[in-house]
């Protein structure tokens, strides 16, 4: 969720190179997500983009206490760091 605060819309290859997790595991979380209702995706080609839903009061006014409050922690700020230079440096292919 960070991340998807962060930067606003991520494929799931930014998000499996960043956390250095598997595909399965990432787009795992993410189908909890979205089956909760915290993100939408959209399809563009082959890569599937993931976003915040916005789609209540309630969820915005929680995104933005995250998206103010999750950089704080230590673990957070180092991967909001890494998908900065991953994206600076090749993104997805």
């Amino acid at each position: 969720m960070a991340l998807l605060l962060a930067s606003g819309e991520l494929c799931v290859c930014d998000l499996t190179a960043t956390l250095q997790l598997p595909q399965s595991t990432v787009s795992r979380h993410l189908s909890y997500l979205k089956n909760a209702g915290w993100v939408n995706d959209r399809r563009e080609g082959v890569w599937i983009n993931y976003t915040v839903a916005a789609d209540n009061s309630l969820k915005m006014q929680l995104a933005s206490v995250l998206k103010e409050r999750l950089p704080e922690l230590a673990i957070v700020a180092e991967d909001i760091k890494r998908l900065a230079s991953f994206s600076e440096d090749a993104g997805c292919a």
